[in-house]
């Protein structure tokens, strides 16, 4: 399933965005590597080095980010922790971008932002610019 879920992600963002920023990918490239191999410009971010990825990616903290990173269409993250939705949807509203939230079990946000259904894979809009 987990596959599935970053397969569904990764095409999701590929069809609908022109760039992206993956927040807090802890390593694994699903999702990026198929925006990669469609052409579309992606940056991985997470707190954390992962210096043997084959996608583009830095150290950085959506806390406290900086901004020069997440000028993207979208940015998006799949299974953020809860505590640092927040700051995504500050984060998303600063930068001028979109974000898109898959969230782990039936984890939400507030009012869990747009719901969209990609083939049984739940997706949350919390910022539509």
């Amino acid at each position: 399933m987990i596959n599935k879920i970053e397969i569904t992600v990764g095409h999701y963002i590929k069809d609908n965005y022109r760039s992206a920023v993956e927040v807090g990918f802890g390593g694994k490239t699903i999702a990026a590597r198929i925006l990669m191999d469609a052409g579309t410009p992606i940056l991985c971010t997470d707190v954390h080095a992962y210096p043997d990825v084959d996608v583009p990616s830095v150290v950085d903290d959506c806390v406290e980010p900086v901004l020069s990173y997440y000028h993207a269409d979208v940015i998006y993250a799949v299974r953020p922790g809860l505590e640092i939705v927040p700051a995504l949807i500050r984060l998303a509203k600063t930068v001028g971008s979109d974000l898109i939230v898959y969230h782990l079990g039936f984890e939400l946000y507030e009012d869990g932002g747009e719901k969209i259904d990609v083939d049984g894979v739940m997706l949350h809009r919390y910022v539509h610019q």
